[in-house]
């Protein structure tokens, strides 16, 4: 059984490719699994890829997922949204992604995660990377970390003011 969100409980962005390769989808699946574990909400673009087993982690775990959509409808999202944002807005819906999180961890992709990596650390988020094993990812301030177990750890403390909450009333 999935829970209710909390605005108590930590939101924690999931970034990545929407297409991505088995071990990528692992680790974006055992990061999802690891927030909602730790009572956090997940929120991602919402489609599939790292975003889709993010979502599945979470659900599979009992956490609460939020799919903010490039496109208008609502059907787009991949089945383990629990709610479906619609934005119209395509990649400028990537800022509404991290400006809703309180924290960021960034799996593998493209331009456009490494975009929502830089914003975040422009909005003074913290931005936890795991699976980077190449030198593209430059953004000052990212944290890496060597497992996503790790990734979901460091975020959880690099959050300023928000304790752990296990999603319940405060």
């Amino acid at each position: 059984m999935s829970r209710q969100p909390s605005p108590a409980a930590r939101c924690i962005a999931v970034i990545g490719g929407s297409s991505a390769p088995p071990e990528v989808t692992r680790a974006a699946e055992t990061v999802g699994r690891e927030l909602a574990r730790a009572g956090a909400d997940l929120v991602c673009g919402g489609l599939g890829g790292v975003m889709e087993a993010a979502c599945r982690g979470a659900r599979e775990a009992g956490g609460f997922t939020i799919g903010i959509l490039p496109g208008e409808d609502r059907r787009e999202a991949n089945p383990w949204v629990a709610c479906a944002i619609p934005t119209g807005l395509g990649h400028f819906r990537n800022f509404l992604v991290v400006r809703a999180a309180d924290g960021v961890i960034a799996l593998p992709g493209a331009s456009g995660t490494l975009s929502e990596a830089a914003m975040a650390r422009t909005l003074g988020k913290p931005v936890v990377t795991v699976l980077q094993a190449t030198g593209e990812w430059t953004v000052p301030g990212v944290l890496a970390a060597g497992s996503a177990v790790e990734a979901v750890r460091l975020i959880l403390e690099a959050i300023p003011g928000r304790p752990p909450h296990a999603g319940g009333p405060p």
